[in-house]
């Protein structure tokens, strides 16, 4: 199963692909998808767009992950991560693959197991995870691969537990 995960925002979306083998977390694809700070916002948004089609044309990905938009005191910031967000749903449904949302807080308790970690503690976690050299670089690729691994983990506890209806 290969899973698209998305830290979406509107000058850069993460974006991480992760493949499950026989068990193992195999990072496929890791990177940031960034826009020009001085461009209009439509111009920002069609490029994540494209981006993210590029994306998952190439690697054609079985689902996509996102990380859920959670409250946030600056009103501007909030707005403009919904509106990448935005963008990423859309993408990926005009492609038709599956969505699936996750909470700041499930991916932390999915990747530490403590739904309070720090953020280098997630990341470290990751690096673990994937068997990788250094922390993926930069931030924002490395918390989509979280939420990639997130996906993968609960879509097993979901396969797992579907065995006992």
């Amino acid at each position: 199963m290969l899973i698209l995960g998305l830290d979406p925002g509107t000058a850069i979306t993460g974006y991480g692909l992760v493949r499950e083998v026989e068990g193992q977390l195999i990072a496929v694809d890791y990177g940031v998808i960034t826009t020009p700070s001085e461009a209009e916002l439509d111009k920002r948004l069609l490029q994540i767009y494209q981006g993210l089609s590029a994306l998952i044309s190439r690697h054609k990905p079985d689902a996509v992950a996102v990380e859920k938009l959670f409250f946030s005191r600056n009103v501007r910031t909030a707005m403009a991560v919904g509106q990448a967000r935005g963008v990423a749903l859309l993408t990926a449904a005009l492609a038709g693959v599956p969505v699936y949302e996750y909470t700041p807080l499930e991916i932390k308790q999915a990747i530490v197991g403590y739904g309070g970690a720090e953020k280098q503690q997630v990341q470290q976690m990751v690096k673990l995870l994937l068997n990788l050299a250094e922390v993926p670089q930069p931030d924002d690729a490395a918390d989509a691969i979280a939420v990639a691994v997130c996906h993968l983990h609960s879509a097993r506890l979901v396969d797992l537990l579907s065995g006992y209806e």
